[in-house]
């Protein structure tokens, strides 16, 4: 008996794939277990499948077909062909924000529920740092992790913005305080990605452009950024809520992309002046800085290691027992 299981898609929905219809064509019998909608049964001019344990197969050679989202049935397994709903790269996304959807829905996790775009910002902060060090440390399962914390962030503030949340944004004037999702959120992003790299799309105003080197391309992207913003400064822009280091760094990189002479990036205050001296001669300021402090926090975790190895407790060294289990 020819049986062909056609497994839907839950994150898809009712959507009965292309490569499903001739058989749906020439069955004689398409059943529908107890998972599909009856909207899609209807539609499929299919019979309800109450239990698989009922099911009586037709006898001889008659086509038939069986809709189910269980791939677990006992009937996929016995099936002579199975025939899926092709999902797209990112499917799973759909999940993630079906999740979210949940925790902060009546039923749902208080805690999630109780969460404001100013709460959350401690926990934005802390995950990107937690991302930058899985980086620093090249680990890769760590980086898996991390990028799905950082992912969590986006959707739980594209939540809190869907509900019409505008704390903390609702006295600030001139903010538009309407309503919108991470699909906006999303579709905002393409249409940046769009316009950002016209040498890939193409434009509006005529064919691809002509972007040989990453270089010629941040050149480019800070051309159409700048128009786009209509930014009056070289500096407008800057996140100014950044690691001091970072900032400093970012200021002097802006200025001099705008034509500022290096001996005017400097002024007057020592700590400054070495990031930008640092960022002039091509170097990241923030990332050599990281890098001696994590430095430097191996050889205080290696001085207390050989201490407590010959007994010693490090919570109690002296200055002479730091000089001396020093690496």
């Amino acid at each position: 008996m020819p049986r062909t299981v056609v497994l839907l898609s839950q994150r898809l929905g009712p959507v009965l794939p292309a490569a499903a219809l001739p058989a749906l064509r020439v069955a004689e019998l398409v059943w529908a277990d107890e998972t599909v909608p009856d909207s899609l049964v209807a539609l499929a001019g299919a019979q309800r499948l109450t239990g698989w344990v009922a099911y009586t197969p037709l006898t001889g050679a008659a086509p038939e077909v069986l809709l189910t989202y269980d791939r677990e049935s006992p009937l996929v397994a016995g099936a002579g062909a199975v025939i899926e709903v092709p999902e797209p790269a990112g499917s799973a996304l759909l999940d993630a924000v079906a999740v979210m959807d949940r925790l902060r829905s009546p039923g749902g996790c208080p805690w999630d529920a109780e969460q404001t775009h100013t709460s959350l910002l401690q926990y934005l902060i802390e995950e990107c740092y937690e991302l930058h060090q899985a980086v620093e440390d090249v680990d890769r399962p760590a980086l898996r992790e991390e990028l799905g914390d950082v992912l969590l962030q986006v959707l739980f503030h594209a939540r809190v913005a869907a509900e019409g949340a505008v704390a903390p944004f609702e006295s600030a004037a001139g903010v538009d305080l309407q309503r919108f999702g991470i699909d906006e959120v999303a579709a905002d992003l393409v249409c940046k990605l769009l316009e950002r790299h016209p040498h890939v799309f193409g434009s509006a105003d005529g064919p691809a452009e002509q972007i040989h080197t990453a270089s010629d391309q941040e050149l480019r992207w800070d051309e159409l950024k700048r128009a786009e913003k209509c930014r009056e400064s070289s500096v407008d822009g800057v996140a100014l809520g950044q690691p001091a280091a970072a900032l400093a760094a970012k200021l002097v990189s802006r200025a001099r992309k705008a034509g500022l002479p290096g001996e005017l990036a400097t002024v007057g205050d020592e700590l400054f002046d070495l990031v930008a001296m640092a960022k002039l001669a091509g170097e990241d300021p923030e990332q050599r800085l990281r890098a001696a402090a994590r430095r430097f926090e191996a050889a205080v975790r290696a001085a207390e290691g050989a201490a407590r190895a010959d007994g010693r407790d490090p919570h109690s060294l002296t200055a002479d027992d730091w000089r001396r289990y020093w690496p």
